[in-house]
């Protein structure tokens, strides 16, 4: 087996553990962006040159065996070893030519990003953008994104952080809902109307127990985690919601609401891995998307 290790592709081991990690060749072959009977004969490939079984074959997907678990922390720690190294070969690059992937929320990637990204093309033409907009954590350290931009502040180690400011949020509502409804100026008021909130996702509700409210999932009378749909279910007049403020005051279906209740603010955070910040075209994205996200505020 050592010797078959030794001479074993990087890709098959990529292909090892992204099937261990995701439980199953499909999920696997979308993570890596190849097909899946290619991922499925790497698998083979890299079992005949170890001469062991990685996986058992279930029903639901794929199981590590014995042998996989025991291969799997090794093959983790190849992968960051050859992130640290592309990362690191990466970052010598002195060109301000190419590409810089910028991951931000779903919400924050449709209102708040896109003429900040078209200033930054305007400005600079030889760099390309690519924008993860997606509400999971990407990791930078393996090269997922170049840069973050976060409401809350990374705590990965070798990242770079920047707090440019905090996001006002807003109590709001559809004026076609508020004129039917009518308009609450007071937190007892709020809690005869419709309100819209998240799914599984607890954040308003645990934020709302804070300041005492006694709610839970069933306050709620339209809930659904995605926030650029929650923000469309509010437009359309389903309740009452909350919402950055900018993008409420922006918008002439929704009224803003003052009930008398402070909301707390959400910090704004831009990350990068260390190894990639000095790099010339991501440090002048960096910069441009600072200045951007701190004139929105």
């Amino acid at each position: 087996m050592d010797k078959a290790l030794t001479h074993a592709d990087w890709s098959l081991i990529q292909s090892f553990l992204a099937v261990a990690e995701t439980g199953s060749l499909s999920a696997a072959a979308r993570q890596l962006d190849r097909s899946q009977p290619t991922l499925g004969r790497q698998i083979q490939t890299l079992e005949a040159e170890l001469e062991v079984s990685l996986f058992e074959r279930h029903a639901r997907g794929l199981k590590l065996s014995d042998v996989g678990h025991q291969l799997l922390p090794m093959a983790q720690q190849m992968h960051t070893a050859m992130n640290a190294f592309s990362m690191t070969a990466a970052g010598q690059s002195q060109q301000l030519e190419g590409s810089v992937r910028i991951t931000a929320s779903v919400f924050a990637s449709n209102h708040i990003l896109p003429p900040i990204l078209a200033h930054i093309r305007q400005q600079e033409p030889a760099i390309q953008l690519e924008l993860v907009a997606t509400d999971a954590t990407e990791n930078l350290l393996f090269r997922e994104a170049d840069i973050a931009v976060r409401m809350y502040r990374p705590e990965q180690m070798d990242i770079l952080t920047r707090h440019l400011g905090e996001i006002s949020l807003c109590f709001c509502a559809a004026k076609s809902y508020l004129d039917r409804a009518g308009r609450p100026t007071s937190p007892e008021e709020v809690f005869q109307h419709d309100l819209v909130g998240f799914d599984t996702d607890d954040r308003i509700i645990a934020s709302m127990q804070e300041r005492g409210w006694n709610v839970g999932r069933d306050a709620f009378a339209t809930r659904c985690d995605h926030q650029t749909v929650y923000w469309e279910l509010i437009r359309a007049g389903c309740g009452l919601g909350f919402s950055q403020i900018q993008v409420a005051e922006a918008d002439p279906l929704v009224e803003i609401l003052d009930i008398g209740v402070k909301i707390k603010k959400m910090p704004v955070w831009l990350a990068a891995p260390q190894a990639m910040r000095q790099t010339p075209r991501i440090r002048r994205v960096w910069d441009l998307l600072a200045e951007g996200l701190k004139a929105s505020l």
